[in-house]
């Protein structure tokens, strides 16, 4: 179970609900294609998110009809089925006594419901641990989002794919790393794997460490050469949370690794050896 608590209402309401009462039908997925998309901007007028999702939208948007809104304007349109709203939220884990937040991205389908937490749920991307600054993500917001669209279409020719672990099926790409340069930040690396050396004892594929920006250069002239690392933890503000760890294609954005661990002594904040181990394995 999870609980999703959009930014606007966060201090409002906290209502948990399973993922499965969630899951969005194949029904919507189809319903999508006929709605207005309105992107949310955050409250903060100067964050990251609101200036990189405004620079991106016009260049890669093409699924649907959309237009950029605030926060309130949110709250009034919600219930309308014929919207459909990219936006973050703020989520949280029943099952996980840490009770670490998170932030993520979401394509929600307009429903008249109470709560904001039963509206369809299409796809949503973990950006952050909520205390992180958004710059940690927004440099890759293009490829995230080119994904979001993507996976819609995706679904909407594979409903199969449907299911509360919708990003497992994503794992099979591992195998079309072997013809990519994987593109890591040195700080998004555990200690067990922060060299080229260590991970070369697990991954034989080629692997380079880089700056943000050669990652956001790579995105934005859809190098088809580069996959790059997204990897979301708490970044030394709290020792135990979750640290999700996904490889996206450059220019493709796809998804071809996807997965997650709980934060430990033995398992740190950071790419694993035993993710390189798993994404090497001929």
């Amino acid at each position: 179970m999870k609980k999703v608590v959009l930014n606007l209402l966060l201090l409002m309401m906290v209502t948990a609900v399973s993922a499965e009462k969630s899951l969005p039908s194949a029904q919507d997925y189809k319903d999508f294609l006929n709605t207005k998309t309105y992107v949310v901007l955050d409250e903060n007028p100067m964050s990251d998110f609101n200036f990189m999702i405004k620079k991106v939208m016009p260049r890669i948007w093409e699924l649907t009809e959309y237009e950029v809104i605030s926060h309130a304007e949110f709250d009034e349109k919600r219930r309308d089925p014929s919207y459909s709203f990219i936006v973050t939220s703020t989520v949280t884990f029943d099952k996980d006594k840490t009770k670490a937040r998170y932030t993520f991205v979401s394509l929600l389908m307009g429903k008249d419901v109470y709560s904001i937490t039963d509206m369809p749920d299409l796809c949503s991307i973990p950006l952050s641990y909520l205390r992180v600054e958004d710059d940690s993500y927004a440099y890759k917001m293009e490829g995230f989002i080119r994904f979001i669209q993507d996976h819609v279409k995706l679904v909407n020719q594979n409903p199969k794919m449907i299911s509360p672990n919708m990003f497992k099926y994503y794992n099979k790409n591992i195998k079309g790393l072997s013809n990519k340069k994987l593109y890591v930040v040195k700080e998004d690396l555990a200690p067990d794997a922060n060299t080229i050396a260590k991970i070369h004892k697990y991954y034989p594929y080629t692997v380079e460490i880089v700056t943000q920006e050669e990652i956001a250069k790579a995105i934005k002239d859809k190098d088809p050469d580069v996959v790059f690392l997204h990897k979301v933890g708490p970044e030394g503000t709290r020792y135990k949370a979750r640290c999700y760890k996904i490889i996206i294609g450059a220019a493709d954005s796809q998804f071809y690794y996807f997965d997650w661990h709980m934060v430990s002594v033995k398992n740190r904040d950071g790419l694993l050896q035993k993710d390189f181990k798993a994404m090497g394995k001929e």
